[in-house]
């Protein structure tokens, strides 16, 4: 079998444009959406909502990838690279590195794509690491770059990137067209087309000895920043660490063929899903600031502490909903205070009590009620089963 770097056609990636543009249309409005929302916040509730969402994109593609990063952590982290107020938490050399790199393009995502800016990032994201020959620059290893699976004596090969010693000219190439491509360039691209390109683009060369993945996604939020002209919010990452198993799945089916409809769509439908979360997320923090205020003195400090713990958890909550347990164990108070401190922000209105008895379980009434995800949503996404 010819991998799709392999074929003749490489690089002229064949798609029908005209199958994007209601996505693309969609996501522009939603960028709108966005801005709009943002204008809600005053300057630290902005800055908080820009550091949770960044930190939790790196969060989750590092997850994507098998690797924990304490999110708290990094999002302290971020907070002092963008110089906003932070505690004086210490991050781990991980922690630390991949925050770097989220707050480098969080500042930098309109500067033109170069070597020494993915050598940088490369560096900041294998801080620590020392099992690694090549960091910050290309692999230079002989042996071929193959994803595989299975036993040592029976491996499943499921992709295989170019040869090491082709990869300088690949990436010049692919450099090239990136910088061609952005709005300022000789030939600009669509949003989501332009960055689903990028992404499966760069996947595809795999130029580094490890990282291409988390690289990757954050190309394809310079690209999609840069179509629109400011910092992206999308929880890209996000999104698909929700669908890893089809991410995976699709990606494989585009590395054997240019012919890339599939991709493209598939991609559309996570790029406008991830917009459509950050939309919520936003929304969130907005009603949250509306509820803390309207709330302020009449609940104890037992009744805060419990809310503010459940609003860490974002728009999806305690999974479950929060038990007398939970709270008991949040609060450390006795079972009657415990009880009466629940019904006291029923009838306030801040949370809503749900089943009776041992099954009895509350939910922040400002949290949106999650929607089956195969079912089309306000933001007009389809189902992202890898079918």
């Amino acid at each position: 079998m010819l991998w799709n770097w392999q074929l003749s056609d490489w690089t002229q990636f064949i798609f029908d444009e005209a199958r994007l543009r209601d996505a693309e249309t969609r996501f522009l409005k939603g960028a709108g959406v966005v801005v709009g929302s943002m204008h809600h916040l005053d300057g630290e509730a902005r800055h908080g909502i820009v550091v949770e969402l960044i930190s939790q994109e790196m969060v989750d593609s590092s997850a994507i990838e098998g690797e924990i990063l304490d999110r708290i952590s990094v999002q302290s982290s971020i907070a002092r690279q963008l110089g906003f107020a932070a505690d004086k938490r210490r991050s781990n050399p991980a922690e630390a590195g991949a925050a770097e790199l989220m707050a480098d393009l969080y500042r930098r995502y309109a500067e033109p794509l170069t070597n020494r800016l993915l050598f940088d990032w490369h560096k900041m994201l294998m801080n620590g690491r020392r099992d690694l020959a090549g960091i910050g620059s290309y692999r230079t290893h002989a042996d071929p770059m193959q994803i595989v699976s299975g036993a040592l004596h029976a491996p499943r090969i499921h992709f295989e990137a170019p040869p090491s010693d082709r990869v300088p000219d690949e990436m010049a190439r692919f450099i090239a067209w990136f910088n061609d491509s952005s709005p300022q360039g000789s030939k600009p691209l669509a949003a989501i087309t332009r960055a689903a390109i990028v992404h499966l683009w760069f996947e595809t060369i795999h130029p580094f000895e490890d990282g291409n993945g988390r690289l990757g996604r954050a190309l394809a939020e310079k690209s999609l920043a840069q179509s629109l002209e400011a910092p992206t919010l999308t929880a890209l990452a996000a999104t698909i660490n929700r669908y890893k198993k089809a991410y995976y799945t699709q990606l494989h089916r585009a590395s054997q063929t240019n012919r890339i409809d599939a991709w493209m769509v598939w991609f559309a439908d996570i790029v406008l899903e991830a917009q459509g979360r950050t939309i919520e997320s936003i929304r969130f923090l907005i009603e949250k600031t509306r509820l803390l205020d309207r709330l302020r003195g009449r609940i104890n400090a037992r009744q805060e502490k419990a809310l503010i713990r459940m609003m860490a958890e974002g728009p999806d909550g305690f999974v479950g909903g929060l038990s007398a347990h939970n709270y008991r164990t949040i609060t450390e108070a006795a079972s009657a205070t415990a009880t009466r401190d629940l019904a006291e922000l029923v009838e306030l209105g801040a949370l809503e009590r749900v089943g009776e008895r041992r099954y009895t379980r509350y939910h922040l009434t400002i949290a949106n009620r999650k929607k089956d995800v195969d079912s089309t949503d306000g933001y007009g996404t389809r189902s992202l089963q890898s079918g």
